[in-house]
């Protein structure tokens, strides 16, 4: 079982910019982050192969976030620029032990508690 945990999340003015952190207490292949706002299903937002040479993103992220992992940390990370007050969210990293990245939760073993995400407008 590998545990997940976030950080990095917070109360930013739209336009502004968050780096999200999850840290994980073992290996897991591929990586993503969901988010999920009030009211609304959880979402994809991006996801990552082991080597990062694959990388998928939401179309309503593309070109302003930006997923990244560091293995010897076993940390992959969220850079969110251009913030959106539709960005708002609790985002939550996932795991899973399969090589290519999914875009479905039930796709992912493991998740983390989540991280609050707030943009203000």
């Amino acid at each position: 079982q590998v545990q997940l945990v976030e950080s990095g999340g917070g109360l930013v003015q739209a336009g502004g910019s968050l780096r999200l952190s999850c840290a994980a207490s073992g290996r897991a292949f591929s990586m993503g982050w969901f988010r999920q706002a009030p009211g609304k299903e959880r979402e994809f937002v991006a996801a990552i192969s082991w080597s990062g040479a694959s990388t998928l993103y939401a179309d309503s992220v593309k070109g302003r976030f930006t997923i990244s992992r560091d293995n010897a940390k076993n940390t992959v990370y969220l850079q969110m620029n251009s913030l959106k007050p539709e960005d708002t969210a609790v985002y939550y990293c996932a795991g899973d032990g399969r090589v290519v990245p999914g875009i479905k939760p039930y796709e992912y073993s493991y998740w983390g508690q989540g991280t609050q995400v707030t943009v203000s407008s």
